[in-house]
């Protein structure tokens, strides 16, 4: 069965970029991996406009194969670069939902 992974972060600037450089970063960073992991069949990053109270900053909604596409899309090497050296930095908090289709 085909597994949708999303995940919606609250971010904030580091490193002497603002909130929003930090977002498009995100965005640029996690869309370069479409077409480069097995089994990942469509990656796609939103940056909020709203910025409300309840909203949350970036999210990111994704289409792969199955369970086990998943799991080697978690932990392969491009994923776990973008994730520790761009995401997890800036992330205040992080929120996540994984089902079949």
């Amino acid at each position: 069965m085909m597994v949708k992974h999303i995940v919606m972060w609250k971010i904030q600037g580091i490193n002497g970029l603002s909130k929003e450089e930090v977002a498009a970063n995100i965005k640029s960073e996690l869309e370069a991996l479409n077409g480069q992991i097995e089994g990942l069949l469509s990656l796609e990053v939103g940056i909020d406009f709203l910025h409300s109270d309840s909203s949350y900053d970036v999210v990111l909604y994704s289409e792969l194969e199955s369970k086990e596409a998943l799991d080697f899309y978690q932990s392969h090497p491009l994923h776990v670069q973008v994730a520790t050296n761009t995401v997890k930095p800036a992330a205040t908090s992080r929120i996540v939902v994984d089902y079949e289709i």
